[in-house]
């Protein structure tokens, strides 16, 4: 078994974490803004509903986009900062 390298091992690190830390962002854009913190955003309105329906029905969705956008930019940053790419 090959001992990986500590550029490796600081890549891998560097993905778990940002990994981590989008899902935690899906965690409350999708569970946290549409069911737990729901009556709270319920008292602003956003396009004439409220905002945790609106989070519920089609905010999460947004947030998933910009997500992916994000993971892939950020993907390609730290594969760039580590020397992976092809």
């Amino acid at each position: 078994m090959e001992i990986q390298s500590k550029k490796q091992r600081l890549y891998w690190k560097s993905v778990r974490l940002f990994t981590a830390v989008l899902l935690v962002v899906w965690f409350l854009a999708s569970f946290g803004a549409g069911i737990i913190f729901r009556e709270f955003l319920d008292q602003y309105y956003i396009g004439g509903a409220p905002l945790g329906f609106w989070f519920a029905q089609q905010g999460a969705i947004y947030v998933f986009l910009i997500i992916i956008i994000i993971y892939c930019l950020g993907m390609s940053h730290l594969e760039k900062k580590y020397d992976f790419t092809n």
